[in-house]
C-alpha cells in the first residue's frame, strides 16, 4: 500500500527540478528577446526647441514691455532696440515679476534692477539676457539657450 501512496503523491523531486530548470530557461530567453527588441528605441527625452518666434519688430514700439508666460521671458523695446530678459530667478528657478524698480522673486525675495542685476536676496547671479535675431521672414526670434552680455539689444 505504501508503494501506491508514493505513486499518487504527484511529481517527484527530480521531475520538479527538471521542470523548474526548463521554466527558468524559457523565462530568461523571453527576457533576453524583450531586451533585444527594445535596443532600437533610444533612451532620449526630446525637448522643445529653445528658439521661438515673438513676432515682427513692428509689434514692439518703443516703451513696450511684454511678458511671455509660456516661454518665461520678458521682451522690452526702448530707443536702443529690443532685448529679452529671462524671467527665471537664478536662485531656485521661480518666475519673477516686474516691479517699478525692476524684478522680484515672489518665493524667496531676490530683487533685481531693471537690467536684471541682483540688488538683494539670495540670488547668486543676474537674470539672463537672451539672444534676439531676425529670421528670413522678418520675424524676431529669441534663443533662450544663448545668453548674451547685459545691455545687448537687437537694433530695429
Amino acid at each position: 500500500m505504501s508503494d501506491q501512496t508514493q505513486g499518487k503523491a504527484g511529481v517527484s523531486r527530480r521531475d520538479f527540478l527538471g521542470l523548474a530548470s526548463v521554466g527558468a530557461v524559457i523565462l530568461s530567453s523571453l527576457t533576453a528577446v524583450a531586451g533585444m527588441l527594445r535596443i532600437p528605441k533610444p533612451n532620449v527625452l526630446y525637448e522643445e526647441s529653445q528658439k521661438f518666434k515673438i513676432g515682427k519688430p513692428d509689434n514692439f514700439p518703443v516703451g513696450t514691455v511684454k511678458k511671455l508666460d509660456d516661454k518665461k521671458v520678458f521682451i522690452f523695446a526702448d530707443s536702443d532696440g529690443i532685448h529679452a530678459i529671462s524671467s527665471i530667478c537664478t536662485h531656485l528657478g521661480c518666475i519673477v515679476y516686474t516691479t517699478e524698480w525692476g524684478f522680484q522673486c515672489p518665493c524667496h525675495g531676490s530683487k533685481y534692477n531693471r537690467t536684471g542685476k541682483v540688488i538683494a536676496g539670495p540670488a547668486p547671479r543676474n537674470l539672463a539676457w537672451l539672444d534676439i535675431s531676425q529670421s528670413m521672414d522678418g520675424t524676431l526670434v529669441v534663443d533662450a539657450a544663448k545668453e548674451v552680455k547685459p545691455g545687448t539689444t537687437f537694433k530695429v
